[in-house]
């Protein structure tokens, strides 16, 4: 687990809580997890210094 990154514990009690989202076209590149990841990182940092993990800095 990065710096940032949620445990476990933390991802049982959020995962529930997020919306379902509609299954249709291509497959997901990220998880929802890595995205709620990304977006927590992403919160007071230069997109620049974003870790590769989450994907390419101009996508986060």
């Amino acid at each position: 687990m990065a710096c940032g990154d949620l445990t476990n514990g933390q991802w049982a009690r959020l995962e529930p809580l997020l919306p379902q989202g509609i299954k249709t076209g291509r497959p997901p590149v990220w998880t929802r997890r890595q995205l709620t990841d990304g977006i927590r990182w992403r919160t007071g940092a230069p997109r620049r210094d974003v870790p590769e993990r989450y994907g390419p800095w101009h996508q986060v």
